[in-house]
């Protein structure tokens, strides 16, 4: 434990309350995406289809994303906590909370979504990473950072969902080669623009399929 951890308790980051990082009464409070889901982009919808509107005629580079939670307000609110206010703690729980709606994949390796340079100091770490690791770690497989980022592309959150696709388009190089099957980790999954990036990078690398893997979904 640290020496802050000895002088402050740990507090819930959804409620606040005195206790674990992510207290029971707000892990419940996270919703679950569960089937019926598109077989292609993972969108929850009332009937199970191959492609569904999201997805439909964009060639996204991966086999099929998979998200644990609708990213609502209240999963928002968490995922800021860990992101923006150092709490790094949030990783296990959340891999668990992944685990549970996400099935094990079979892949030879779980790789992520690269931070840039500007937010991995302003935030002194790499969320999609330690989720990566933390979910690599119960799934029993190895870990790889694949992808580097190149440059500092706007925030993909501030553009227009017919932007984001341009705006990381050269974003990403591989700096090692793949392994045939790959599973990629992001925080949310909004538009599928960062997602479809990565994968398309890593496919031109040599990996044969590429998965994804994110904690939470905008859900529209």
């Amino acid at each position: 434990m640290s020496l802050l951890g000895l002088v402050l308790p740990s507090r819930c980051a959804g409620c606040a309350m005195p206790g674990p990082s992510l207290c029971q009464a707000c892990r419940e409070l996270l919703i679950r995406i569960a089937p019926p889901v598109c077989a292609r982009c993972g969108c929850p919808g009332a009937w199970p289809v191959l492609r569904c509107v999201e997805c439909s005629g964009r060639r996204l580079g991966f086999a099929r994303a998979r998200a644990a939670v609708v990213y609502d307000a209240h999963a928002r609110a968490i995922v800021s906590a860990w992101k923006e206010r150092g709490r790094r703690d949030l990783a296990p729980d959340l891999a668990t909370v992944v685990a549970e709606v996400v099935a094990r994949p079979a892949v030879d390796v779980v790789s992520c979504v690269p931070g840039d340079a500007e937010r991995t100091r302003a935030r002194s770490h790499v969320p999609a990473e330690r989720l990566g690791r933390a979910l690599a770690e119960g799934w029993d497989l190895p870990f790889a950072g694949i992808l580097e980022r190149v440059g500092t592309a706007p925030r993909q959150v501030r553009l227009p969902r017919a932007e984001r696709r341009a705006n990381v388009r050269g974003s990403f190089v591989a700096a090692a080669r793949p392994p045939p099957t790959v599973v990629l980790v992001d925080d949310v999954y909004t538009t599928g623009a960062t997602a479809a990036a990565c994968a398309t990078v890593l496919r031109r690398a040599g990996a044969r399929s590429v998965e994804v893997v994110c904690l939470a979904r905008a859900v529209r």
